[in-house]
């Protein structure tokens, strides 16, 4: 009997033990029951990529240019070589018309390209989209534009511009986080050293730009119209040693002192207030995307690379390719999703569902590291990019054809698609479009990966950043592998 009140005590415990486990269909570790994940987990969809080239895009239109503006020139092993140089108008000073004054000594002319930093919260220092290496040589010349850039439509991303003139040539390595010291003129007081926002500084030649600015006839420049016709604007090129990259300009803040405004300084003497007497005074040039154009032109060389063979010859690979800049994207689908309640056996309620892309190598090639952020957004029956429902949260005043269903607080995080480099991936919470595909509600036209800015979500592929990511496909062998985690629950359950 000693050995049965044991057997009946252990059965108790047992008992005891088993009615207080979680219920089976929770997923997930120890956390609060409110945010578990109920339901089935179903990780076998099919998910379907292939690389494909993006397409041009617009980089200004009328009163309006992109956040930042790329230049440089990356020589990638794995991805080709990308180039991107830049076309810009130049507008006249605040103060227009403009007086040199009589007798007018040119000292020096400065091309001022600012580079582009964002604030982002919870980081001390503002973010920089330049991508490559920031030690090679760079070398970047200013030649005059051949045609008055202000009177162009249609700015897209791989039309070029022809140059003549060379004004100007920059070689050195580039400090795209290093502030500078520049000398602040003052009219009719001392001069002062100021410590300035990162920039590139160009020195142009004196004598070419007194003939084509400081000579001309006064009534040929008192307006930006009669000006650009006379001055036709600028174009950059660069090129580098080692592997370079890509830098990035700011072309919309408009400033007049040395803050951080895009310009071209001419610094001259001019008669004072007696006849011997000559104040140092500078004239600054705004190049400023909100008055008039500033183009950006980007190639892309895939010869001798994987992506030449993807690209030719579409098809099951083990890796994929994602290129910014108008580069490479992904065409993703799910083939078999559309019969997933016919063998499920019943319609289903998805509690959540992750597209989950694994990177095929985590370790960075640097100097070209693995994208920080990616997009994901579909084609609507007209081809046109649309978001995610997961990515288009309804808000009654400024974007009323949202979906009701996405919380507009927080949504961009809940979203995801940031690189985890823990994990070595990124993660997008695609809920509602799978539901909507699962309940026809949707159709797949074409749902799309490419890499995007870590500080703005872009569907299009507007060159702002060049981030690029190496991605294994869903037969991947090495189990690095983009993958579709459905949770969900039977409906009526």
């Amino acid at each position: 009997m000693k050995f049965s009140k044991l057997d009946l005590l252990t059965l108790l415990i047992s008992l005891f033990l088993f009615s207080s486990c979680k219920d089976s269909s929770t997923l997930g570790l120890d956390i609060d029951p409110a945010n578990a994940i109920k339901g089935t987990l179903l990780d076998t969809v099919t998910v379907s990529s292939r690389t494909e080239t993006d397409i041009p895009t617009n980089t200004y239109s009328t009163g309006a240019g992109m956040t930042r503006y790329p230049l440089g020139v990356m020589s990638d092993d794995v991805f080709g070589t990308t180039t991107a140089s830049l076309a810009m108008s130049v507008n006249l000073p605040a103060a227009t018309p403009y007086s040199f004054g009589k007798s007018a000594v040119i000292d020096s002319v400065i091309l001022v390209l600012p580079y582009h930093r964002t604030a982002v919260a919870g980081v001390t220092a503002p973010y920089n989209e330049f991508y490559g290496d920031s030690t090679a040589v760079y070398t970047v010349n200013v030649n005059q534009l051949n045609l008055n850039l202000s009177t162009q439509t249609g700015f897209l991303s791989n039309k070029t511009y022809s140059a003549g003139d060379l004004l100007g040539t920059f070689s050195g390595a580039i400090k795209p986080n290093t502030r500078v010291s520049v000398i602040d003129v003052l009219t009719g007081a001392k001069d002062t050293v100021v410590s300035a926002l990162p920039q590139l500084r160009i020195k142009l030649d004196a004598n070419l730009i007194k003939s084509k600015i400081v000579d001309v006839d006064s009534v040929l420049k008192n307006t930006d119209t009669r000006f650009n016709n006379i001055f036709k604007g600028l174009k950059i090129t660069a090129t580098a040693t080692k592997k370079g990259g890509i830098m990035f300009f700011n072309f919309g803040a408009a400033t007049t002192g040395v803050s951080g405004a895009s310009n071209l300084e001419i610094y001259y003497r001019k008669q004072g207030t007696t006849a011997l007497l000559r104040d140092t005074a500078v004239a600054r040039f705004p190049i400023l995307t909100t008055t008039n154009p500033v183009a950006a032109t980007v190639t892309h060389d895939y010869a001798n690379t994987d992506v030449a063979k993807q690209l030719s010859t579409p098809g099951e690979y083990q890796t994929t390719y994602l290129q910014a800049m108008g580069g490479l994207r992904n065409k993703i689908t799910f083939p078999y999703l559309k019969n997933l309640v016919s063998r499920i056996g019943s319609k289903i309620v998805i509690n959540k569902a992750e597209l989950v892309v694994d990177i095929s190598n985590g370790a960075d090639s640097i100097p070209f590291k693995i994208a920080p952020r990616l997009a994901l957004y579909r084609y609507d029956i007209a081809e046109q990019r649309q978001q995610i429902p997961d990515n288009n949260p309804y808000n009654a005043s400024s974007n009323p054809t949202g979906d009701v269903r996405t919380a507009s607080s927080g949504f961009a995080a809940a979203f995801g698609g940031y690189y985890n480099y823990t994990k070595k991936s990124y993660t997008f919470v695609i809920t509602n479009y799978i539901q909507d595909l699962v309940d026809g509600k949707t159709v797949d036209y074409g749902t799309y990966l490419a890499p995007t800015s870590y500080t703005e979500f872009n569907v299009f592929p507007f060159p702002t950043s060049a981030g690029r990511a190496v991605i294994g496909s869903f037969n991947n062998t090495a189990n690095r592998k983009i993958r579709l985690n459905i949770y969900y629950v039977k409906a009526g359950q």
